[in-house]
């Protein structure tokens, strides 16, 4: 996610048409569940959160997808949801480059 205070990443299934995670496959829910708590210790390992979040909202963007969102008792937001909870504050391309390169090293 485009928000420098978060640590987030959203999972997207690469399955075309599917809004509900009970519509996956037993096989590919399986799947998601396994990218779901590789994505979370991934989180916690960078960043050591306090907590981490997880949510299928979809109310926006039809296609299943899933957060995995670091929190923090100092954050913005906390201890309420992170939506709409003021303006995002966008990575400088230097730090977004930095960042994707450190998970996907992390994530290999």
């Amino acid at each position: 996610m485009k928000d420098r205070s978060f640590p987030w990443l959203i999972l997207v299934p690469g399955r075309e048409n599917i809004r509900e995670i009970h519509e996956l496959s037993v096989k590919d829910r399986a799947v998601l569940m396994e990218e779901i708590s590789l994505a979370s210790q991934v989180i916690e390992m960078l960043y050591k959160p306090d907590k981490i979040n997880i949510g299928a909202l979809g109310n926006m963007v039809p296609q299943l997808h899933i957060h995995v969102i670091g929190r923090f008792r100092t954050d913005r937001a906390w201890p309420g949801p992170v939506w709409g909870r003021g303006p995002a504050e966008p990575y400088s391309e230097d730090e977004l480059h930095k960042t994707c390169e450190q998970l996907r090293e992390v994530l290999k």
